[in-house]
């Protein structure tokens, strides 16, 4: 538990290839099922305050409480996920912490002297912030609000992962506009 976020709630990995990380973290790790998305219709993405046309795919699976993201960049829109990349790294990118206290969390760590890299919207009451705080590879922190669709999203995920058996391990998320 963070003292500054409260608990950790998702490690997310930036990756050159989604499909061989989703069957490697199945197959080794027995981790899944995994939701994939191949277009996440992110909004009002922004980098270091100015819009980019970012397109990413993602894939969301849980072992226990922990989620586990993995991102894979489709184009050369700036970003922190391109970043990464442009210096050689992959692997863990970042921590998230959920909210459903959005707006109050960012102020307060916003007061505490973080500053947001990017930011964007995933769905109603799905915004989330990337603050530059990577002190050395893997120490992003993401704030990720989780007081809509999203948050349901997150749930169904957690709950196909417990008791998962292997089989389907690879499925499409749902319209967040129907949950």
């Amino acid at each position: 538990m963070s003292r500054f976020f409260g608990e950790v709630r998702q490690l997310g990995y930036v990756v050159h290839d989604i499909h061989k990380e989703m069957r490697h973290w199945s197959d080794v790790l027995g981790v899944g099922p995994w939701y994939y998305a191949d277009r996440v219709p992110v909004k009002n993405f922004h980098y270091k305050g100015r819009p980019s046309p970012i397109q990413t795919s993602v894939a969301l699976a849980n072992s226990g409480p922990l989620q586990i993201e993995l991102i894979e960049q489709r184009n050369d829109a700036p970003s922190m996920y391109k970043d990464f990349l442009d210096a050689g790294r992959t692997g863990l990118q970042h921590l998230a912490y959920w909210t459903e206290s959005f707006e109050a969390d960012l102020e307060r760590l916003q007061a505490q002297g973080l500053v947001v890299g990017m930011s964007g919207e995933v769905g109603e009451k799905g915004r989330y912030v990337y603050f530059e705080t990577e002190t050395h590879p893997g120490t992003v922190v993401e704030l990720s609000e989780v007081a809509g669709p999203k948050g349901r999203l997150f749930k169904i995920i957690r709950e196909a992962c417990i008791g998962w058996d292997g089989s389907d391990p690879v499925r499409p998320f749902p319209d967040l506009g129907t949950l």
